[in-house]
């Protein structure tokens, strides 16, 4: 059974990469987390630009009205 073995040889391939990158110190949910530095007023969700934000809150709040900051930002 080929498949089997192969299934087994790729787990321990993944963890062997998750190992050392968890050895290097790299994070990925702190490096996600790191790239979103816009917060919704409303819902407080995170987003990573002005634009994405823009679309988001025309969206998801079309009665609210649109903040300051975003009025400028070209959708």
């Amino acid at each position: 059974m080929a498949r089997g073995q192969q299934k087994i040889q790729s787990q321990q391939k993944n963890q062997k990469k998750a190992d050392a990158a968890r050895k290097a110190g790299i994070d990925q949910k702190a490096a996600a987390a790191k790239a979103l530095n816009h917060k919704c007023t409303v819902c407080l969700a995170m987003m990573p630009d002005p634009k994405t934000y823009k679309q988001h809150f025309e969206n998801k709040h079309p009665k609210s009205p649109l903040p300051a900051e975003l009025a400028e930002v070209a959708a």
